[in-house]
């Protein structure tokens, strides 16, 4: 088991926790240095989302409201056509 982890993580657990404390501290002093707030980071990366959702899902939302409202028409036209058909079978003449 510890030698999957070992191949997943590309050395011993230990070894790479220290690797990361130490990046953390040295990506952390360069944020600081460049008066960067980490909470100015999450609200850009939400903002991205965010932007990417609308235009990328916007195209979903019409797609989903042009299909209500084909919806509105088609769904009460079928129904009614499948009631005069059934409503039709019982009059066939006799021959």
């Amino acid at each position: 088991m510890s030698e999957r982890l070992n191949r997943f993580l590309g050395d011993t657990p230990f070894r790479v926790a220290i690797r990361l404390l130490v990046l953390s501290f040295i990506v952390g002093l360069v944020l600081s240095a460049l008066n960067i707030d980490p909470f100015d980071v999450y609200l850009w990366i939400e903002r991205l989302v965010l932007r990417i959702y609308d235009m990328g899902f916007a195209f979903f939302g019409d797609a989903l409201e042009y299909l209500l409202i084909g919806a509105l028409i088609v769904v009460p036209l079928f129904l009614l056509s499948r009631l005069l058909k059934l409503g039709g079978r019982g009059r066939r003449p006799t021959e």
